[in-house]
């Protein structure tokens, strides 16, 4: 599990490219403090395992289906990609539960300038603007940060000084694909409000779930 906190930028050294899988190496630095073989990285969102490492570098292996849900096929030698370790059990819950699994992607549409901050605005399809709500959570290339905006066809994040210093986003332009993993909650909840059981019970009646959005309101979930 990650928080969205990014630690560093790291930079892709090599990519060896299968059939349909690939590899990376990519190198950083705060990565190494406390890296083994096994543990779980977010690269750009995406939940990654390390293979091999050295003094400054780490390999990871690249599923197909990865490839295919995420923009990480996109990178290059030298592409600049933002890292964070899973949290630690001790650790401060700095950003939002984020799994590393993404839901699919989205296209930077435009960057605005406001003062000291950027409204960034991205499109996305409506499977996943479904479950993303004005001032609640959202992960883009594994930066957490809070919706501004939200309507039928995009949502706009405004990105502070810090945030735009220490992830990778101010470096892409628009038509740019970027990685959206949304708040695990609020699929849960869908799940639970729309979940059927199909097994065959009681001469074949269908049970449904007991979970209302009033259950959810009396119970303070809402």
């Amino acid at each position: 599990m990650f928080t969205g906190i990014v630690e560093e930028i790291g930079t892709v050294v090599s990519i060896s490219k299968g059939v349909q899988s690939s590899k990376l190496t990519l190198q950083g630095d705060v990565m190494f403090e406390d890296m083994h073989i096994g543990d779980s990285i977010a690269v750009n969102g995406v939940c990654l395992t390390v293979t091999t490492k050295t003094s400054n570098t780490f390999t990871v292996d690249v599923m197909a289906e990865t490839l295919r849900r995420s923009s990480l096929g996109n990178l290059t030698n030298g592409s600049k990609v933002n890292m964070e370790r899973a949290m630690a059990a001790n650790g401060r819950f700095g950003g939002h539960i984020v799994s590393g699994h993404i839901d699919g992607t989205g296209e930077i549409e435009s960057f605005v300038k406001e003062d000291n901050a950027v409204w960034v605005t991205i499109k996305t399809p409506s499977k996943i603007l479904k479950y993303i709500i004005e001032k609640g959570s959202i992960t883009i290339d594994g930066i957490s940060l809070t919706v501004a905006y939200v309507d039928s066809s995009c949502f706009k994040v405004s990105l502070i000084p810090h945030t735009a210093a220490n992830t990778t986003l101010l470096s892409k332009k628009p038509g740019d694909i970027v990685n959206l993993e949304n708040d695990v909650v609020g699929k849960y909840i869908d799940k639970l409000l729309h979940f059927k059981d199909n097994s065959k019970e009681d001469n074949s009646e269908k049970r449904e779930s007991g979970i209302s959005m009033d259950f959810l309101v009396q119970n303070g979930f809402m």
